[in-house]
């Protein structure tokens, strides 16, 4: 754990680091959707736990992942390890964090997202089994499955100006 916590804080500490120049982007002609599992959860044998330390410093490398881009919107489902993985970047952003049904189709859910957004970036928290449902959705392409043990894989879906998806997968 130690460890982890460690290489989370680095990850954190590089990604200030190399967009430290940066401004902020004020408009974008593009729209792209980050789609993350909540950060790790602490074992507290309740139904909806909290963040554990190493979540709480994930959770903030996402925002710092974020930082420059032009968030507009940030989605997660009631429960307390995506609202509080969602926040640190909503926060930065001076967005809130909109709850959304984890129980919904993700067609729905994304047909909502494709609707209410034009631009800019928009942040989904969900978890291991519904995040590659929206993210194929967002793209129609297949995404694969997310193990109960990945909380750091960050799926990007870019939507052109002719409404053509591209799918980025990456980890922060």
């Amino acid at each position: 754990m130690p460890r982890l916590i460690g290489q989370l804080l680095l990850t954190t500490l590089l990604a200030m680091l190399a967009g430290g120049c940066a401004t902020r982007t004020a408009a974008t002609d593009r729209l792209e959707f980050v789609v993350v599992r909540h950060a790790e959860k602490a074992d507290d044998g309740s139904r909806d736990p909290p963040l554990s330390a190493a979540g709480e410093v994930r959770a903030r490398a996402l925002a710092a992942a974020l930082d420059h881009a032009p968030l507009r919107a940030a989605y997660a489902t009631a429960y307390r390890r995506t609202q509080a993985t969602a926040a640190p970047a909503a926060r930065a952003h001076g967005v809130a964090v909109a709850t959304y049904d984890a129980n919904r189709a993700a067609a729905d859910f994304v047909a909502q997202l494709r609707r209410e957004h034009r631009d800019g970036t928009v942040l989904v928290v969900g978890h291991s089994n519904t995040v590659p449902a929206i993210a194929a959705a967002l793209c129609d392409c297949q995404v694969a499955a997310m193990g109960d043990d990945e909380f750091d894989r960050l799926l990007t879906i870019t939507i052109d100006a002719d409404g053509h998806a591209t799918l980025h997968e990456g980890r922060y």
